[in-house]
């Protein structure tokens, strides 16, 4: 949890302006954009740059997170100067060296089987770790739960941990009580249709996770 002691909120997969400006006056902490081509929620670099300086100018206080994979660290940077974001999420299995070599606070996403190697994900150093739940085909948005009682293994002490995967209004209070999580990260569990966001659904899933 946050120093306040409430969840933090990411939403991520954001496309358009109508979207990521409901996420924020909804009280959403983090804005997520991803910058994977081929991926249902893919936005350009133009198009991410556009909307982050549109929230900045209305006075958008949220972290922007910018989704990437496979990606070299200098393409990275580049991206990130561009478009202006906070921090960025990495996914793909990039080695600690990679993260590092970035000079921007990443998270670290990390999909979940059985177990959750905590020394491994601990010698990235990272800002904050994303567990997902694991499919061989995608390496996140894959809307498969988990379960959420191996977060709450984590060692004393461990960093910043959000739970993603199978979200939904329904369920978040569920998993935060189960996880004990810094955030919560949701995508799919709050849209009409891949990309674009149902705005009931982000503001109930926002009020339930932060009344957890």
């Amino acid at each position: 949890m946050t120093d306040s002691g409430v969840v933090a909120v990411k939403i991520c997969g954001l496309t358009n302006l109508e979207d990521t400006r409901h996420a924020w006056r909804s009280g959403a902490d983090l804005l997520g954009f991803v910058l994977v081509p081929g991926t249902p929620r893919y936005v350009t670099p133009e198009i991410a740059t556009a909307l982050v300086r549109a929230l900045r100018n209305e006075g958008c206080g949220a972290l922007m997170v910018g989704l990437f994979a496979h990606e070299p660290p200098s393409v990275v940077r580049a991206i990130v100067a561009e478009c202006g974001f906070d921090l960025v999420q990495l996914h793909g299995d990039p080695s600690p060296a990679e993260v590092v070599d970035l000079g921007v606070p990443a998270l670290i996403a990390h999909r979940v089987r059985d177990a959750v190697d905590w020394a491994s994900l601990a010698a990235y150093q990272a800002w904050a770790y994303v567990l997902d739940g694991h499919d061989p085909a995608r390496m996140g948005g894959t809307g498969k739960t988990w379960d959420w009682n191996l977060a709450a293994d984590r060692p004393e002490g461990f960093g910043r941990t959000l739970i993603a995967g199978g979200l939904t209004p329904d369920n978040v209070a569920e998993a935060i009580r189960l996880a004990r999580p810094w955030g919560v990260d949701v995508s799919s569990g709050v849209e009409s249709a891949p990309g674009r966001k149902d705005p009931e659904r982000v503001a109930r899933f926002i009020e339930r996770a932060k009344g957890a």
